[in-house]
């Protein structure tokens, strides 16, 4: 049986959750900005970037709390 996690392990958890987010969000901000040719970088690349962040933003959040997820009792 596995033991509870201590306080500072869940609130580490917490804060590396919302940062895959944030930087999800800033991802595909980016990639908005390169479609639309505000930042040099190609529409390819920025279409990639949209994609990406869209998964980092929606998948890996879910797929981490599902590993870190307190057993059932």
């Amino acid at each position: 049986m596995h033991e509870p996690v201590s306080e500072d392990v869940a609130r580490a958890r917490w804060m590396t959750i919302n940062a895959l987010r944030i930087a999800g969000v800033a991802m595909v901000i980016a990639g908005m900005l390169a479609v639309r040719g505000v930042i040099e970088f190609p529409a390819v690349a920025g279409y990639a970037l949209i994609a990406v962040g869209l998964l980092d933003v929606f998948l890996v959040p879910r797929a981490l709390a599902r590993k870190w997820r307190s057993p059932l009792e």
